[in-house]
């Protein structure tokens, strides 16, 4: 190639912004888009009819304006949903996350695992299709986390994060079952990570924390490996990420995207 490959990430907001992290550590010569469907977040409390038809339009619309090699729905709402309808529809890889239940059943010692996901993705039945074929000897807890999606995005704005509403919020997934008690969380959307380190404080005990960031992003470097397009772009700094943003509101929080995305956009749908 003459060009570094072209990666799309969508996400309802912020939250793609820690495998964007991932897929640019991993991939530095790639040019990165960003779409954040401000005028769409949250998606937890979407019907989902009316959500697919959001997601297939806003994607669409972000796909035509960046001609992506591939693209990474950075949002485990919008891939249990609608990714094979995507998949469907564009000839062009797509890169999905799910909740990381298999690696928390490969690591969990106790056997009691939890799982923070968004209400929309606790409903899915694509995600108890993931622990009845990974965990099920496992005791696996469920939570649809209605609130932190909305405290990682105040975070990145600047605000502080109230631990006692960080605890109460994940409490239901920390569990005792005689001796043994929760040892796995997975953070099943890819706002959580944004809060890890207020979690570690807020968490009763110690758990391993399951991030799928870093293997979403060995899989984007494998499709374009398969794909055969080059990791490395011409010498010579490459240029700085977009972000596009479906309403002014997201736009004027352009700055909370990080040094990765230096031009900022508005994508109409």
């Amino acid at each position: 190639m003459s060009r570094p490959p072209r990666i799309l990430l969508f996400d309802s907001g912020m939250g793609g912004l820690t495998v964007a992290a991932a897929v640019a550590q991993r991939l530095p010569q790639a040019e990165l888009f960003y779409c954040a469907d401000s005028a769409g977040f949250p998606y937890g409390a979407w019907e989902e009819v009316t959500l697919i038809e959001r997601i297939l339009a806003v994607v669409g619309r972000a796909v035509a304006r960046t001609l992506p090699d591939v693209c990474v729905v950075a949002c485990n709402t919008a891939s249990t949903i609608a990714l094979n309808q995507l998949r469907e529809i564009y000839p062009l890889p797509f890169v999905g996350t799910v909740p990381a239940i298999k690696p928390a059943a490969e690591q969990t010692r106790s056997g009691i695992i939890g799982v923070l996901a968004t209400p929309a993705t606790v409903k899915r039945e694509y995600t108890q299709g993931l622990i009845q074929a990974y965990a099920a000897q496992a005791c696996v807890f469920l939570h649809g986390a209605a609130r932190l999606a909305g405290m990682a995005e105040a975070k990145l704005k600047g605000e502080g994060v109230d631990l006692a509403e960080l605890a109460d919020e994940i409490a239901p997934v920390f569990r005792i079952r005689g001796e043994a008690r929760t040892d796995c969380v997975v953070l099943g959307c890819t706002h959580y990570p944004l809060l890890a380190e207020e979690m570690k404080l807020a968490a009763p005990w110690e758990v391993s924390w399951i991030d799928p960031s870093p293997a979403i992003a060995r899989r984007v470097a494998d499709v374009l490996a398969r794909e055969r397009l080059s990791e490395q772009g011409p010498s010579g700094a490459v240029k700085a990420g977009t972000v596009m943003f479906t309403d002014g509101k997201g736009a004027k929080n352009a700055a909370a995207y990080g040094p990765l995305f230096g031009r900022v956009e508005m994508l109409e749908v």
